[in-house]
């Protein structure tokens, strides 16, 4: 059996320390450098087990079992539920495993929230980093070490006792939305408590914990997803971007298989599946080789998973992110995925004669996400598509809001409003609910 690495993504509240936690994490690996230090993808970075095994020490034996051992964890770059939606998958995430960082001294807030439910519709598992352990007061860091179980030995009693009530707010509000969960040294079941692990962002406390955790529940229990055995060569399309002297290029998670320059691609437009081949396939070179910032890309004739990677092509001029990526060298296979994108695409974007909603998105991710979300409250959806808000939608919604005032409006996510649709809208008093957060709190 053959494993890649699993994909950690990030997500929280703002200012819950996220992007801060994701810099402490690379960090770590920069430092663990000698052991094969940490590689840079496009939108990840990957950490291989060595480094991270020089980062945790015994723990690392004592988390890991039986399972064969992974080849490390490529984590996302950009945390954030935006990009999280459009890590999506058929029937679920290209995410194996998230984090999900709590402020300590402020426990769950709206996007964390959010976030939360955008993991459980995917079936997501996650560890909680319970972010800001420094903060709390009298805590007490010690230079001497990066582990978090030594330092709460050393804090004072009150400190101890105050990290506690903390925690337990979290355990208790989690218990509320249906998860059972424990501080990671007390926990019993990996596979029925959700695992906290007090962190510092700041300090460093608490990350050889947290990827020890991560390591052994993905080495433990997501083999069989993780085994690369007959697996299709497939991904996800985070972004797509122009580059000087590459033209459109494609930003690409590649979750399964390998990719060749000399397979052919499919990946999905708003109105067609276009299939190509890649002009080149693209990895960030070294910080430490990059001579020249426009000569920043390193071409590779072939990368495996999971990958972050960049691909150049002249037909990715309006393929829409979060589409999925399928790759093969077999024309009938191509034909397949072609097929396979078609009717994924299909379920993806909705238009109907019934009365509902009209729901404009950035991505599909965001697009899908919403979907699934007002289904899930019994909210009637009309149509459902990409795009700024035209002046056409705001007619449809007009013609609707004849028939019933509630659904007569129109719900735009991260897109612009166009000038003609909101001098419409105003002039017919059609409501715009135009915002960048999916949910909020109950």
């Amino acid at each position: 059996m053959q494993i890649r690495q699993p994909i950690v993504a990030v997500l929280g509240h703002v200012d819950s320390g996220k992007t801060s936690l994701l810099d402490k994490i690379r960090g770590t690996g920069v430092q663990a450098r000698e052991a094969g230090g940490i590689t840079q993808h496009i939108g990840a970075s990957f950490l291989p087990t060595d480094a991270i095994k020089k980062v945790c020490g015994p723990l690392f034996a004592k988390m890991a079992g039986e399972g064969q051992e992974i080849p490390g964890l490529l984590v996302i770059d950009t945390p954030g539920h935006e990009i999280f939606t459009n890590l999506r998958a058929r029937g679920g995430s290209a995410a194996d495993i998230a984090i999900l960082v709590v402020d300590v001294n402020r426990g769950f807030q709206p996007q964390t929230n959010e976030s939360l439910k955008i993991l459980q519709s995917r079936k997501v598992p996650f560890v909680i980093a319970l972010n800001k352990v420094d903060m709390v007061s009298g805590w007490k860091k010690n230079p001497k070490t990066q582990f978090i179980t030594q330092s709460i030995k050393e804090q004072d009693p009150f400190v101890q006792t105050a990290l506690d009530e903390l925690l337990y707010n979290v355990v208790g509000t989690l218990s509320i939305l249906g998860f059972s969960s424990e501080a990671f040294y007390r926990v019993k079941d990996f596979t029925k408590e959700v695992s906290i692990v007090p962190v510092s962002a700041r300090s460093g406390e608490g990350i050889p914990e947290l990827l020890a955790v991560l390591v052994g529940l993905t080495q433990q229990y997501l083999q069989k997803k993780l085994d690369q055995t007959e697996k299709p060569t497939r991904g996800i399309v985070l972004e797509v971007k122009e580059e000087i002297g590459l033209g459109v290029t494609a930003n690409i998670i590649l979750i399964d298989g390998n990719l060749k320059k000399s397979d052919s691609i499919v990946l999905a437009k708003r109105d067609s599946v276009v299939i190509t081949k890649p002009k080149a396939i693209l990895l960030p070179k070294p910080l430490d080789e990059m001579r020249d910032p426009r000569d920043k890309f390193l071409p590779v004739n072939e990368v495996y998973a999971a990958a972050g990677i960049k691909i150049a092509s002249p037909d990715l001029e309006g393929v829409l992110p979060g589409s999925p990526v399928y790759a093969s060298a077999d024309e009938s296979k191509i034909e397949e995925f072609k097929k396979l994108i078609e009717s994924e695409m299909k379920s993806v974007f909705v238009k109907t004669d019934k009365k509902g909603v009209i729901l404009k998105c950035d991505t599909i991710g965001s697009l899908e996400a919403i979907t699934d979300m007002l289904k899930r409250q019994n909210v009637p959806v009309s149509m459902a598509d990409i795009g700024p808000v035209t002046r056409r939608d705001v007619v449809e919604a007009l013609a609707i809001k004849e028939n019933d005032r509630h659904l007569g409006v129109v719900l735009a996510f991260n897109v612009k409003i166009l000038q003609d649709a909101q001098e419409e809208a105003d002039a017919n008093h059609i409501r715009i609910f135009h915002d960048q957060v999916i949910y909020s709190p109950d």
